[in-house]
């Protein structure tokens, strides 16, 4: 059964097949991203996209795409399509007739007797992306004419014709290399057929980014096509192109081609696709392995997606312990100071705890565990003592502000000013600090040092938080109990959010049983869509239920209604923990949703976030590591709660 395929009614449709993206990466993170006719709609879209070490490692569209067209007796054909305004020409895409990304992305074109196909991959091992062209009939030779357009630029901003701009070429093995700007690597286009190159300067203004536009944002550029491949191709024969920062072999691009593809696997399956995606989020970093947050905007080794996604990219993923943990070392010894010492993610360094306490139920050995990973855990606690935004109460509760400043994951801003605030006792924070209290506080007494005054001198601290957590945030609607999404001097602040959920999902019974069940009821009932959990209740005033508009109508409805995946996995986790495999139904009717829309917005990717009302759109990044992660770590829940019902 074919996953990741689309019929010629649905490319030629460019409301549908515009919204589409495919997208291929390397293990440094360089990618190729494109609509599935290959229209850039982003800013962010590029045949060649790779990190620039010259600029602190940040990533540059070198290559913005390349246009082909197709000489037929004299006449051309342009395969080609961009957007100038309101415009799309040339209008190649009514050529297109199949286009089928189950092994690797392949477009097939038709032009009376003539059809090519055209099918794209990544080196794994460097920058370089090659793009395959086969005439499959053709009633006698044709000529295929290469057009590539050039950027060098940042993949968030957007640039324009200027006389510092350098076109000349230098001439390579079966190609030319380009290099606009000092400081950045050489682009090398070289093909693997003899071709000729007609050197031809010309700035395209104006090619519009339909989506940059339709979000507000400056979406106009002009790119640089400085000349034209041309190479004569008979039925049967194939020519391979590469754009790569390193000089290739043009009489091995071939060869490189069959190579890649014989790494890759067909996707005859859901599973083979999540697969996909969890190799796709792990890269390196000046030679060290770290996460990709997502794709194409998102950064690479961000402390909060690092610790949501590490367990489920690695151990749920393939059982991978010594990966797992050079992942983690890499992001202790790059994040210290956030970790430690300042941070607007006042939540995220107190994740490591559930990372670890998960990593140990996973079968790693706990002495060796806390001898390792133990004194930065206890680092990270005694940091809560001297935080600015952040100080430990006499109750023992975590109270967190900063004038102006959102700390939380919900860190969305209009105007400067943050949407959500929440300063003050926040409910995930404290349940996630009452968790690191006491798992190592338990650690510290197991496998600490003889002598240690860590367990006693925190045992307080816990006992306190233990005694005026629900105190502080459970109150009573409807006769059901719910805890507030935070308090602050004004009292609870009692809209129904996702929030409350780590308070159940945390494993040492900071609420009592009743209340739990009361607030995974409201959750069922308010937040629970097949998207994903809502980080608001329809029920509220400020629920917004499309992430749709401007960047002001977005950023109001992020955490005011949107569903983020990455919730999914402690939603599922805390369900099969309280219902045991009773909730296998359910789990599959969950995660199930996620892989149908494998075909929307990210082609054979897991999306940052959906609209909380049906049809529930897929928004944000394409391809989300922490929203990989939790559909694997479902998918491992569901596989082992479904071994217990075979036995």
């Amino acid at each position: 059964m074919a996953i990741l395929k689309f019929n010629k009614a649905e490319l030629v449709n460019l409301e549908y097949s515009l919204k589409r993206e495919i997208l291929g990466s390397n293990r440094y993170g360089a990618y190729f991203n494109t609509s599935i006719i290959a229209c850039n709609t982003r800013k962010y879209h590029g045949l060649l996209v790779a990190p620039v070490e010259n600029f602190q490692g940040e990533k540059y569209v070198l290559l913005s795409k390349v246009d082909e067209s197709v000489v037929i007796n004299r006449q051309a054909f342009n395969l080609g399509i961009n957007c100038y305004g309101d415009v799309y020409e040339p209008k190649g895409h009514k050529y297109i007739i199949d286009f089928n990304a189950d092994f690797i992305p392949e477009i097939s074109y038709k032009l009376g007797a003539v059809q090519l196909r055209k099918s794209i991959v990544m080196a794994p091992d460097r920058n370089q992306v090659l793009v395959r062209y086969v005439l499959d009939s053709a009633p006698g030779k044709i000529a295929l004419v290469l057009k590539p357009y050039l950027a060098f630029r940042c993949i968030h901003s957007l640039t324009q014709e200027n006389p510092s701009a350098d076109s000349t070429p230098s001439a390579i093995p079966g190609g030319e290399a380009f290099r606009m700007y000092e400081g950045f690597p050489s682009l090398n286009l070289q093909t693997s057929r003899l071709s000729s190159y007609e050197h031809q300067p010309y700035w395209y203004r104006g090619v519009t980014y339909s989506d940059e536009a339709r979000r507000g944002f400056p979406c106009r550029e002009d790119l640089l096509v400085p000349g034209q491949f041309t190479v004569m191709l008979r039925q049967g024969e194939e020519l391979v192109f590469s754009a790569s920062t390193s000089e290739e072999n043009p009489r091995g691009l071939k060869g490189e081609f069959a190579a890649i593809c014989r790494t890759l696997t067909n996707i005859g399956s859901h599973r083979d696709v999540l697969l996909g995606n969890v190799q796709r989020m792990k890269v390196l970093r000046g030679g060290k392995k770290m996460i990709a947050a997502g794709y194409s905007w998102l950064q690479t080794g961000l402390l909060r997606e690092t610790l949501n996604s590490l367990t489920g990219l690695t151990l749920y993923a393939d059982g991978n312990r010594a990966e797992f943990e050079e992942i983690l070392d890499n992001l202790i010894e790059a994040e210290g100071e956030r970790l430690y010492r300042r941070t607007t993610q006042i939540e995220a360094p107190l994740l490591l705890t559930d990372v670890l306490r998960q990593y140990v139920d996973f079968g790693a050995d706990p002495k060796a565990v806390w001898k390792k990973y133990g004194p930065i855990l206890k680092k990270i606690i005694e940091s809560y003592r001297s935080r600015d935004e952040a100080s430990i109460c006499p109750n023992g509760l975590l109270w967190c502000q900063k004038d102006n400043t959102a700390l939380s994951w919900m860190n969305t801003y209009v105007g400067g000013r943050p949407v959500n605030p929440r300063a003050g006792y926040q409910v995930e924070t404290n349940a996630m600090w009452y968790s690191a209290l006491c798992f190592a506080i338990d650690m510290e007494k197991r496998f600490g040092p003889k002598g240690s005054g860590f367990a006693a001198e925190w045992e307080d601290v816990r006992s306190l938080v233990k005694q005026n957590f629900q105190n502080v945030f459970a109150f009573s609607r409807r006769d059901v109990g719910m805890l507030a999404d935070y308090v602050d001097n004004a009292g609870q602040h009692r809209e129904t959010r996702c929030n409350a959920l780590w308070a159940v999902y945390q494993p040492y019974d900071l609420i009592d049983e009743q209340l739990q069940a009361d607030v995974m009821a409201t959750i069922n009932n308010e937040l629970v869509t097949r998207r994903g959990i809502r980080t608001l209740s329809p029920r509220s005033i400020d629920y917004k239920s499309e992430y749709n508009g401007s960047q002001t109508e977005r950023d109001l409805a992020c955490f005011n209604g949107c569903t983020h995946t990455v919730l999914l996995g402690l939603y599922v986790d805390c369900c099969f923990r309280m219902m045991g495999r009773s909730f296998l139904g359910k789990a599959k009717w969950l995660t199930e949703g996620f892989f149908e829309d494998v075909n929307i917005h990210g082609v054979g990717s897991f999306s940052e976030l959906y609209d909380g009302d049906p049809p529930h759109q897929a928004h944000g990044a394409i391809a989300c590591a922490d929203a990989t992660a939790s559909l694997m770590r479902c998918v491992w829940l569901m596989d082992k709660y479904s071994k217990e019902e075979d036995k």
